[in-house]
């Protein structure tokens, strides 16, 4: 269960693209009115490989 179920992100067709996963997921977050959720993931999201950025972004948010 991820921290903010409330909070899905489609990820269809960003396979390899960091930069858009990251950007999707921390935005979909302060629009959910998760702004320091949003600058934790990101920290959490960037500590790491692109598989911990996958991770990560699943801790956080509902992805599809």
């Amino acid at each position: 269960m991820p921290k903010h179920p409330d909070v899905t992100v489609r990820l269809a067709g960003e396979e390899g693209n960091a930069f858009s996963i990251l950007g999707r997921v921390s935005e979909a977050l302060k629009r959910a009115g998760y702004k320091e959720s949003a600058q934790k993931y990101i920290e959490d999201a960037t500590s790491g490989d692109y598989n911990n950025l996958l991770r990560a972004s699943m801790e956080y948010v509902n992805v599809e």
